[in-house]
């Protein structure tokens, strides 16, 4: 196992993942369009194939988590990941993270609550107005659910005392 913040060395590579699992590399979030391999990111690999993805942003005071995907069921990747990204998010000075995701995905929804995230806002009809960017967006999700609508969850840190509340630096600075 080898987990580590993703390197420029990396980015094409990470490119081809995002497109192979998220049919584009571009996310839609809150109506805007990111290239999730241009944003930071932490990788976890196996015999050298990327197993787990994670992207995010800097968003003031926290992290906007772009994606998550792990390419093997039941490893602990996601989870791996994400406690990744909260000691990276705390060692910035970071008040959150948060995350969109869409009505169908109710399996993200119950392991972002099992992290602790709650859900925030309802955004709805954002994915319909998304697909006018992202046409390759499914009208049908998981459990053959249409998808219209965002969901945004947040995980709420812990302040640092006396530390300013906007998160600093790129991952490893």
């Amino acid at each position: 196992m080898d987990r580590r913040p993703m390197q420029e060395s990396d980015r094409d590579e990470v490119a081809a993942f995002i497109e192979k699992h998220w049919g584009s590399r571009v996310v839609m979030s809150r109506g805007k369009a990111y290239r999730p391999h241009e944003e930071e990111a932490f990788i976890e690999r196996r015999d050298g194939q990327i197993v787990g993805l994670l992207t995010y942003r800097l968003d003031g005071d926290g992290i906007e988590i772009l994606t998550l995907n792990a390419t093997l069921e039941g490893q602990r990747i996601g989870g791996s990941l994400m406690l990744a990204l909260m000691d990276e998010a705390r060692r910035r000075r970071c008040s959150r993270l948060w995350l969109t995701t869409t009505n169908d995905n109710l399996r993200a929804m119950g392991f972002y609550q099992r992290l602790g995230f709650r859900m925030t806002l309802i955004n709805v009809g954002a994915v319909d107005d998304a697909r006018r960017i992202k046409p390759q967006i499914p009208l049908v999700g998981r459990d053959g659910i249409e998808i219209h609508d965002e969901i945004v969850l947040e995980l709420r840190l812990e302040p640092y005392i006396d530390e300013p509340n906007e998160c600093v630096g790129r991952s490893g600075d």
